[in-house]
């Protein structure tokens, strides 16, 4: 017990003045380096938002809204590439601070690069599209939109995929090399489009009246008139069905909020035509008994 206590002691004692001796050569300097890495880490964040939010400007109708929903886009995407940079230097630096030679890890990397160049061509596709979809602004984080036959909320871009979340909260990435459509529904403002069926025998006249103000009532309203741009209207008669008249009835709204404003027109209009003793039909048989 004694001999084994003994060259314990013995091995600290004789270990300490070299720990003492690295970590006054590198240790410092490696504490150093993470200082240096975790300072520029963060101005350079708050740069970034300050030149993003300087040089992204409204225009072509863009509103406020819209500028800042570009803004956090531009924003996540240059912050997380400055960041990864960073700490990828500072790891380098690290490692030929404790004597590992980093010549070989770049040129490696080269090699690596070269085969991803035969190999990676859909990364690179991933990429070159992504570069396009952000510097055109077809879409933003928070926007509404349909992506490779997938309808979501964007809830994160970066260069190489797109984040979805659909209205059943499930989470969708897709591959921007796989994009070949966007179909953005809240870009600038978005716009309702409702179809209402009457009976035949309803007065068409006397229920565009109806909800016509019904949608006058409804952008006067101190909540829903902040989403409405231009009152729900009746546009035309969209088509004669077999057991009701279609009427189509349209509005514009702000980005995004077609359909809760759709949800509450055809609350409202229901409640209304049941006061006024409008028929909403169902789908019908007349069956005519031959003699």
């Amino acid at each position: 017990m004694y001999n084994t206590e003994h060259m314990q002691t013995t091995f600290f004692q004789t270990m300490l003045p070299y720990v003492i001796e690295w970590g006054r050569n590198h240790g410092i300097k490696i504490l150093f380096l993470l200082i240096i890495g975790y300072i520029i880490n963060a101005v350079s964040g708050r740069v970034i938002t300050r030149v993003v939010q300087k040089l992204v400007v409204a225009r072509n109708g863009m509103s406020h809204d819209a500028e800042e929903k570009r803004e956090q886009t531009l924003i996540r995407i240059l912050f997380g590439t400055a960041r990864i940079t960073v700490w990828l230097v500072v790891v380098l630096m690290i490692l030929s601070e404790v004597g590992i030679n980093i010549g070989p890890l770049i040129a490696g990397a080269g090699v690596v690069g070269l085969a991803v160049g035969f190999g990676g061509q859909y990364l690179i596709k991933d990429i070159i599209t992504g570069l396009f979809i952000i510097l055109e602004n077809q879409y933003r984080v928070g926007d509404a939109v349909e992506l490779a036959g997938l309808a979501g909320k964007v809830e994160d871009i970066s260069l190489r995929v797109t984040t979805l979340r659909d209205l059943d909260g499930i989470v969708h990435h897709i591959p921007h090399g796989s994009i070949t459509t966007v179909s953005n529904k809240s870009m600038n403002f978005s716009r309702m489009n409702v179809n209402i069926g009457i009976s035949y025998t309803a007065d068409i006249d006397m229920v565009k009246e109806i909800i016509n103000e019904v949608g006058l009532a409804m952008s006067a309203d101190e909540q829903w008139g902040l989403l409405i741009t231009k009152a729900p209207e009746f546009l035309r008669v969209e088509d004669l069905g077999d057991s009701a008249v279609i009427l189509k009835v349209v509005a514009e709204t702000r980005p995004g909020e077609q359909w809760a404003v759709a949800g509450e027109f055809r609350k409202k209009i229901k409640q209304t035509f049941d006061a006024k003793g409008i028929e909403i039909p169902f789908p019908q048989m007349v069956v005519h008994n031959s003699k």
